[in-house]
């Protein structure tokens, strides 16, 4: 039987040695970033930055796709090609983030449902028309002394679900974002219980939706303490992110690309290493869709007019971490 078409794009997303590019970051955040670096934010200073950076000579050797603003997808580089058509051409596939951003849920302080599903086939099919060939959702869970409720895993699941649905109709393929947060002073231990339960909430409600698995890519949290805990050592993290992804993670799947999470460029990409190497026999490759764990140093650079350079540390930080993808990478001396 020939594979789902679906299936053949998530599939060369997450090929080995490639990883995913996020530059998804809505106008109001982006603007942050470059004001924080001395940049005047407005869409022209937006556009520049990121078409410099996705014009990196080689970076189609180690980025399989580019995760998309809906700004940035509209957009042309300086010689006039539309952003979609130059990611293309570069043999890196154009992506679109598709939701609203998450708002409170109601009933519950504290905690929030991601939106957009009211006018997403639409969409989705504009985006499809622009050459966006995936889409991202994504979805965020808190822990705390009376967090996730069961509410909160339950609305953000099915959110999850109907997007996927939605978006396969169209022909893009779904990255499934479930993200429980950082933040906080839980343990690893509580974690891996809450990542558990979301996942096993979100292929629960994915099966009922009729989505495709094979294609479609999750894009989770690694199982991490609080980053006010005390911490915990790689191959903690390792053990028990596979064990959350092995027990709860159908085998359809056609590949995991982790989220960095607010970790520091050094520990996404140790513990991505770890946990490939941690994770025998894996019936899904496991890469990395990383946004700051790759840009944050380029960003700073290229405020100072070190475009060269900043492209520079965009291809090694990606290079790195396509080797953590394989489980290969070693720490420099400079880490």
């Amino acid at each position: 039987m020939a594979p789902h078409p679906l299936e053949t794009i998530a599939k060369s997303l997450v090929r080995q040695g490639k990883g995913i590019l996020a530059a998804d970051e809505s106008n109001g955040t982006m603007s942050k970033r470059l004001e924080a670096v001395g940049i005047e934010a407005n869409s022209e200073s937006r556009r520049l930055y990121r078409t410099a950076m996705f014009s990196t000579p080689e970076l189609e050797k180690y980025i399989s796709g580019v995760i998309l603003f809906d700004e940035t997808i509209r957009q042309k580089t300086d010689d006039g090609i539309p952003i979609p058509t130059y990611l293309t051409d570069r043999g890196m596939l154009p992506g679109i983030k598709v939701d609203t951003g998450a708002k409170p849920l109601a009933g519950h302080p504290g905690e929030t449902v991601t939106e957009g599903l009211d006018g997403l086939r639409e969409r989705c099919e504009e985006y499809y028309n622009m050459g966006a060939r995936f889409a991202k959702w994504r979805a965020v869970i808190s822990i705390s002394e009376n967090c996730p409720s069961a509410a909160s895993v339950s609305t953000n699941s099915h959110a999850l679900a109907r997007y996927a649905s939605i978006c396969q109709e169209q022909g893009l393929v779904p990255i499934i974002e479930p993200e429980v947060l950082m933040d906080g002073d839980h343990s690893i231990m509580e974690c891996f219980k809450v990542t558990s339960e979301v996942l096993k909430a979100v292929y629960s409600e994915c099966r009922i939706q009729g989505v495709v698995l094979s294609g479609t890519i999750l894009k989770p949290n690694m199982v991490l303490p609080g980053k006010e805990s005390r911490g915990a050592l790689a191959d903690e993290v390792a053990k028990l992110t596979c064990e959350a992804l092995q027990q709860n993670v159908p085998k359809d799947v056609a590949g995991i690309a982790f989220l960095s999470g607010g970790q520091s460029d050094y520990d996404a990409t140790n513990h991505l290493n770890r946990i490939n190497q941690v994770a025998e026999k894996s019936p899904w490759p496991i890469t990395f869709s990383f946004g700051r764990a790759l840009l944050a140093d380029a960003l700073s650079l290229w405020a100072k007019s070190k475009t060269e350079a900043a492209q520079t540390k965009l291809l090694k930080r990606s290079a790195e971490n396509t080797r953590a993808s394989v489980g290969s990478w070693e720490k420099g001396p400079d880490q």
